[in-house]
């Protein structure tokens, strides 16, 4: 199970009840929100729906939830001005009807990710547009312990 505190801005990583590891994470400048168009990071229950990017490079950049072959640091530096996607995605799902699921509070649906940063020093402050941004090898490392399923609550 992860929890994912935005105060802290920390994701905590249990295994059999204890902490297994902590890592920085960034989630979203506006107020936290489950309603779609709030760019806020979505509160409650959620599980890992879906995880992409297994084969992908360190840095790789993500668009539409697909690897566009390229590395962050190849693109221009007007492009790695906005956050972009990176090395690995793990698609979640809000669990709590009318809370993150279904309607206009659909986590799945505002397509909200764990996923790497292209801003990696800038993790561990609010900077994202609701997903929660992780260092790139940190995001490799959650993703290749965490199947699909994995439960996320998020306070």
């Amino acid at each position: 199970m992860f929890y994912i505190s935005i105060g802290e801005q920390k994701l905590h990583h249990y295994s059999d009840y204890k902490i297994k590891t902590d890592y920085d994470v960034s989630t979203s400048i506006a107020p936290p929100s489950c309603i779609e168009n709030s760019f806020g990071t979505p509160l409650g229950l959620h599980c890992v729906e879906k995880k992409i990017g297994d084969n992908s490079r360190l840095g790789s950049v993500f668009k539409g939830r697909e690897d566009t072959g390229l590395l962050y640091s190849e693109y221009s530096e007007q492009n790695q001005q906005s956050n972009l996607m990176t090395s690995r995605i793990l698609w979640l799902r809000g669990l709590e009807p009318g809370k993150n699921q279904g309607g206009n509070c659909d986590t799945y649906n505002r397509f909200i990710y764990i996923h790497g940063s292209n801003h990696e020093k800038l993790i561990g402050t609010p900077q994202s547009s609701g997903c929660i941004e992780m260092k790139n090898q940190d995001v490799v490392t959650l993703f290749n312990q965490a199947p699909e399923g994995t439960l996320v609550w998020i306070k």
